[in-house]
C-alpha cells in the first residue's frame, strides 16, 4: 500500500467516510458548529486545511501535543526505533527501552516514588490506580471530586464528576464516592469513615480549568497520610509541562503515593500513559513471583511508545518548553486578565502556564438574549465565542465542559509570542462583536439548537 496515493485518491472524502464507518453524529455535529474542515497537514501549534489556510490550535488534541504537533525529533526517534528492529512486546521477556523511560520519568518525580506501571492511556492509568490501591491499603472506597475527569472507561467513570458523562452508562463501580472540590471539612468526613483505599485528584481541574483554594491540595494530602487512604494526583492533562512546572503539583510542593500521566507523554504519536507509584504500592500488590504479573497491558509498554517518551522528554529539556508554558503562560494573563474591565460578560480569566480559561456571565446589556441563550442550552454563549473564533480568525478552541459559559485552551507549548496575540485579538474583536449579544448570534444558536 502507497498512504499518499490512497490518501490523494481519497482527497475531500474524510467527513463522508467518517460519517458512513465511524461517527455520524460527530460529524453532524462538526457541520452544524462550521468545524468541518478538510484537514490537510499539522505542524508545531498550527494546522493547515485543505486551502493552505494556516490555523492556531489552542485545542492541541485536548492537550496531547505538548511538543508540537508531529514534532519532528520524536518523530525520528520512533523512525529509528523500527529501522533498529527492536524487540518489541516480547511479552516474557523485557527490552532496555521502558527501563529506560522509567528512569527519565522517576528522575523527574517527586521524592519517594519509585516504580512505573506504563499504560496505553491516561484513563487506563487512572483505573490502574484505582485497582492497585485497594489491594495495597485493604479497603473498598476511592474518592475523587466532583466536576473531575479522570476517563471515560468504567472504573475511570466512576470516578468522573462529570454526571453527564456518566449518569447513562450506570450501574458504575460500587464503592466509588465524590466529594465538592476545594472543601477539606467534607474530605474529611468521608476518610474519617476508614474505608477510603484511594484518593484520586486533578490538581487543576480539566473541565473548567477549575485552580484549587490556597492551601486544599496540601490539606487534601495530609488527611490522607492522617486517615491512612492513599493520595493520587491525576496529571494527565496538566503534566509535562502543561503549567509551566514538569508536573503540576510542583506548584503545592505535593510528594503523593501515585501520579498519572499520559497524553503528551509520547509527543502525541502513539497511545501511551503511566502510573508512578511509591515502592510500598507497587510491592504490596507485585509481592510474589504468583503475582508477578498481577496488571498489565499488552501494547505497553511497547517500544514505539518508549521511544517517542524518551524523545519528548529531550525535547521539554532543549527547547526549554516548560520555562515555556510558564512564560507565555504569564504573558496570557496579562494580556487577558483586563478583558474583565472592558467586557461585562467577562466574569473571570484564569490560568497555570498554558492551561488558560475564560468564564462568562451574564451581562448587563443584553440580559434578555443571555437568558435566551441559556434557556435553549445552557454555556451556549461560550459556544458562540468558539464558533467565529474559528471561522473568522482560524482559532481552534473548546468549550471547557457541558453546560458551562467557559472556554478552555491547551495549545502546543511550542507556540510564540505571535500565536498569543493573533488568540489575544482575535477574543477581542468577538468579544466586541458580540455587546448586547446580537440578533446573528441568538440566530445561529436557534438554528443550531434545531438540528441536534
Amino acid at each position: 500500500m502507497n498512504l499518499r496515493e490512497l490518501l490523494e485518491s481519497r482527497a475531500g472524502e474524510s467527513l463522508d467516510t467518517y460519517a458512513r464507518g465511524v461517527n455520524p453524529q460527530f460529524v453532524k455535529l462538526l457541520r452544524t458548529i462550521g468545524f468541518d474542515r478538510q484537514w490537510q497537514r499539522a505542524a508545531g501549534a498550527h494546522l493547515y486545511d485543505a486551502d493552505g489556510e494556516r490555523y492556531l490550535d489552542l485545542l492541541g488534541g485536548f492537550g496531547m501535543f505538548n511538543v508540537g504537533r508531529n514534532n519532528p525529533r520524536v518523530r525520528q526517534a520512533i523512525v529509528d526505533a523500527m529501522e533498529l528492529e527492536v524487540p518489541n512486546a516480547v511479552q516474557l521477556g523485557v527490552s532496555t527501552l521502558p527501563g529506560l523511560l522509567a528512569e527519565a520519568l522517576l528522575a523527574r518525580a517527586p521524592t519517594g516514588l519509585g516504580k512505573v506501571l506504563f499504560t496505553s492511556s491516561g484513563t487506563e492509568a487512572v483505573e490502574a490506580a484505582v485497582k492497585l490501591a485497594r489491594v495495597a491499603v485493604g479497603r473498598p472506597r476511592v474518592l475523587s471530586a466532583e466536576h473531575g475527569f479522570h476517563g471515560l472507561t468504567l472504573g475511570s467513570l466512576s470516578l468522573n464528576g462529570n454526571p453527564e458523562f456518566a449518569d447513562r452508562f450506570g450501574p458504575l463501580l460500587p464503592g466509588c464516592d465524590k466529594v465538592p472540590w476545594g472543601d477539606l471539612p467534607a474530605l474529611e468526613r468521608e476518610l474519617a469513615r476508614g474505608d477510603v483505599a484511594l484518593l484520586v485528584l486533578e490538581p487543576v481541574q480539566g473541565k473548567g480549568a477549575n485552580l484549587p483554594a490556597p492551601g486544599y491540595l496540601e490539606g487534601a494530602q495530609e488527611l490522607c497520610r492522617r486517615h491512612g487512604t492513599l493520595f493520587c494526583v491525576d496529571e494527565v492533562q496538566t503534566g509535562l509541562g502543561r503549567t509551566g512546572r514538569f508536573l503540576a503539583l510542583e506548584h503545592w510542593g505535593l510528594e503523593p503515593d501515585l501520579v498519572t500521566v499520559s497524553k503528551s507523554l509520547s509527543g502525541g504519536f502513539i497511545p501511551s500513559g503511566a502510573l508512578l507509584m511509591r515502592d510500598e504500592v507497587f510491592f504490596a500488590v507485585f509481592d510474589s513471583l504468583e503475582h508477578a504479573v498481577s496488571h498489565g497491558s499488552t501494547f505497553a509498554p511497547n517500544d514505539f511508545a518508549m521511544a517517542a517518551g524518551l524523545a519528548t522528554l529531550a525535547e521539554l529539556d532543549d527547547q526549554q518548553l516548560v520555562v515555556r508554558s510558564a512564560q507565555l503562560g504569564e504573558r496570557l494573563l496579562e494580556r487577558t486578565r483586563p478583558l474583565v474591565e472592558r467586557f461585562d460578560v467577562v466574569k473571570e480569566v484564569r490560568g497555570l502556564g498554558l492551561m488558560w480559561a475564560i468564564e462568562f456571565q451574564e451581562p448587563a446589556q443584553g440580559r434578555r438574549s443571555f437568558r435566551l441563550l441559556e434557556r435553549v442550552h445552557p454555556g451556549l454563549f461560550s459556544q458562540l465565542v468558539v464558533v467565529p473564533l474559528f471561522r473568522d480568525h482560524r482559532i481552534l478552541c473548546q468549550v471547557a465542559g457541558h453546560n458551562m459559559n467557559v472556554i478552555k485552551i491547551l495549545p502546543p507549548l511550542v507556540l510564540d509570542e505571535a500565536d498569543v496575540d493573533w488568540f489575544v485579538e482575535g477574543l477581542e474583536s468577538v468579544l466586541e462583536r458580540s455587546r448586547g449579544i446580537p440578533r446573528e448570534m441568538v440566530g445561529f444558536a436557534l438554528r443550531a439548537a434545531r438540528a441536534r
